[in-house]
């Protein structure tokens, strides 16, 4: 009898190693986390962690990266499944849901985008992919706001490109505050739905 090898699902084993980075992450920071220390979580040998991943900001990058794919996934299936209605106010609002530090698994992605960040100042490599990611977001949030005011809901004076400007430094700002128990998720969020009811408050001229 002929054994069928047993398929692997590199993958997933991919995820599985740069979800339990991102744990890692929001408990001890970026830098008192090691290869080591991100295998124990994983559930995984040294040997089978460095395969996928040579060194820690291999990790790091991969894991953010990811986590953009991972975000666009879950708003595109709460559409397609009807969760929330295909509005311009209502795709930002959930963009805005995504991005807050509002439960322990969102919080850990604000800090790994926050240990990011700190990289990026540094390293070239991580530089290039959050000068392409940032920018990418703007174009969304202004591609959003126009389609609000062709739809007449913003008003035509608004500038599509300061309004979302504006909207990625709330964002910011408030997770921030969440992060530091500033402020709970509920009421940053009450006052991202402000700022949103505001923006698109039918008034076109």
């Amino acid at each position: 009898m002929v054994k069928v090898p047993k398929q692997v699902d590199h993958a997933a084993r991919r995820a599985k190693i740069a979800e339990a980075l991102t744990r890692l992450v929001a408990t001890r920071g970026l830098e008192g986390v090691s290869l080591r220390h991100v295998a124990a979580e994983a559930g995984m040998s040294m040997g089978l962690v460095q395969h996928y991943f040579k060194t820690k900001d291999e990790m790091l990058l991969f894991a953010v990266e990811r986590r953009s794919q991972v975000y666009e996934e879950r708003l595109k299936a709460r559409l397609e499944a009807g969760e929330l209605p295909s509005t311009p106010q209502a795709v930002l609002r959930a963009i805005m849901i995504e991005i807050l530090p509002m439960d322990e698994r969102s919080r850990g992605d604000w800090l790994m985008g926050v240990a990011f960040f700190i990289r990026a100042m540094s390293d070239p490599a991580f530089a290039a992919t959050y000068t392409e990611g940032v920018p990418q977001l703007f174009e969304l949030f202004a591609l959003l706001i126009r389609q609000g005011q062709e739809a007449g809901d913003v008003d035509k004076s608004a500038d599509p490109e300061h309004e979302a400007a504006i909207l990625w430094a709330l964002a910011d700002s408030q997770g921030s505050n969440i992060v530091m128990q500033h402020r709970t998720p509920e009421e940053a969020l009450s006052t991202m739905d402000y700022y949103l009811d505001r923006l698109f408050s039918a008034s076109a001229g």
